[in-house]
């Protein structure tokens, strides 16, 4: 009996705890905010700049304008579920020491408490931790911390990056759906047959 009152003790701590992180998950950093349309911070960003992320056609990123306290940053918004929904802020500081690094991963610990995965390397040249949340509306949002000090394949500084997982993943679904949907009227089409001037074998065999 005694065991079972522990076990139900730990599932309720952690149902407590899984309440409280939906009720905190992070929404925005740097004056940025997920899901909000990127118009609502056309003076922020450079719009013409804006490029789709390569394997990830249906996601644009677009580059920041100078932020006092930043060095650079990219906003990524959707294309098809949301059109126009920031999905991803990435951000870089313009404080690129370690020290700066610590005093802004203890003040995310206290907000959001400790990290759920590390994500640098073993020997903390590149450090980088991983909170992940569940919002009040059941949105996934995941957020990195990164200090890059020495590692050469990698920005070298301090960077944050705070995604919508759950809205990314469902604009890529309406993308490719749509996309699916595009290529089977064409197929279905009744197109003319082409002759390429070619005949016979010379048609087959390549040249």
């Amino acid at each position: 009996m005694k065991k079972k009152l522990i076990v139900a003790g730990i599932l309720v701590f952690f149902g407590i705890a899984a309440v409280c992180q939906a009720g905190q998950a992070p929404h925005g950093v740097g004056g940025f905010v997920l899901d909000r349309d990127i118009a609502q911070f056309k003076d922020y960003v450079i719009m013409e700049t804006a490029l789709p992320i390569r394997h990830m056609e249906n996601i644009q990123e677009v580059e920041i304008k100078p932020i006092a306290g930043l060095k650079s940053g990219l906003i990524a918004f959707a294309s098809c579920a949301a059109p126009g929904h920031i999905v991803r802020i990435k951000l870089k500081y313009a404080d690129s020491s370690k020290k700066f690094f610590e005093k802004l991963l203890h003040r995310i610990k206290n907000k959001y408490g400790e990290p759920g995965e590390y994500r640098g390397d073993a020997f903390h040249i590149m450090v980088a931790w991983k909170w992940s949340f569940v919002d009040q509306d059941g949105n996934r949002i995941s957020m990195i911390l990164k200090h890059n000090s020495m590692d050469s394949e990698e920005k070298k500084g301090n960077a944050i990056k705070l995604t919508m997982t759950s809205l990314m993943e469902k604009d890529r679904q309406c993308y490719l759906t749509k996309m699916f949907d595009t290529r089977e009227k064409l197929r279905q089409r009744e197109w003319k047959v082409v002759k390429p001037g070619l005949s016979g074998w010379d048609l087959f065999v390549p040249r």
